[in-house]
């Protein structure tokens, strides 16, 4: 290793929300975003839940009015996530630390509609409106199916006389986790735990390509090691998921 001051990682801490026992990780898509990049990217730093009922005072100085997630980075304090993910790419970058930006333009916007469908959904008091509500939280789902199931461009034989197949790739733009799958999984998550338990929804099962999608990340250490058990999930959503009423 050369002594240029690329042999020690960066000083890192992130501050994610804490759970219920204000320890363990609470629900919070926008954390696990955080927690996912810096893991993926293969760097050492701290994880400190912040129990926001009893928030530390020398965290309120640390960044004052700021909930969790932010980080400190060699001691300066980064609060906005999309710039935190730019900042992370650009100064975690190779040959040490690994890229993560995504290859393909389209990976990035795939599936940004479905949580504030889901969201719409889960809030909605009014049974005669639930129907239409779950049919565009579907159809969100069905347009990143369409996604996941259509092949990259390298994923096509172009000398191949055969019928383009169907994609088998496990994340949104590939074999890997990008930025793109740190941004969208953990709220596809939330949204397959919580819809379930307040709306009785599954998502379709003939959603071949969001369930491959899935299941690729329950085999990530880097997604199952940085979310929130599924009970936290239910209680964060206990006061938004009003009973539906005539």
């Amino acid at each position: 290793m050369s002594s240029n001051g690329q042999d020690r990682d960066p000083d890192i801490e992130l501050f994610v929300k804490a759970g219920i026992d204000g320890e363990s990780i609470g629900n919070c898509p926008f954390s696990q975003r955080l927690f996912m990049i810096l893991w993926l990217k293969g760097v050492v730093f701290n994880a400190t839940t912040v129990d926001l009922k009893r928030k530390p005072a020398d965290l309120n100085n640390l960044a004052p009015g700021t909930h969790p997630p932010f980080l400190t980075f060699n001691g300066e304090v980064k609060t906005d996530i999309n710039k935190i993910e730019e900042f992370l790419e650009d100064v975690l970058a190779p040959p040490t630390y690994p890229k993560l930006v995504a290859k393909h333009r389209e990976s990035n916007t795939a599936g940004n509609n479905i949580f504030a469908k889901f969201s719409a959904y889960i809030k909605n008091t009014r049974m005669n409106a639930n129907e239409g509500l779950e049919k565009g939280l579907t159809k969100a789902l069905k347009k990143l199916d369409e996604y996941l199931n259509t092949p990259l461009p390298e994923e096509i034989d172009a000398d191949s006389m055969e019928e383009e197949k169907a994609s088998t790739r496990r994340f949104l733009d590939g074999e890997d986790l990008t930025l793109a799958d740190c941004n969208l999984l953990p709220k596809l998550h939330i949204v397959k735990v919580v819809a379930k338990k307040y709306r009785n929804y599954d998502i379709p099962s003939d959603l071949t390509g969001v369930w491959r999608y899935l299941k690729s990340a329950y085999t990530r250490d880097e997604f199952t090691n940085t979310c929130a058990a599924d009970g936290e999930m239910e209680m964060a959503y206990q006061d938004v998921a009003k009973r539906l009423a005539k």
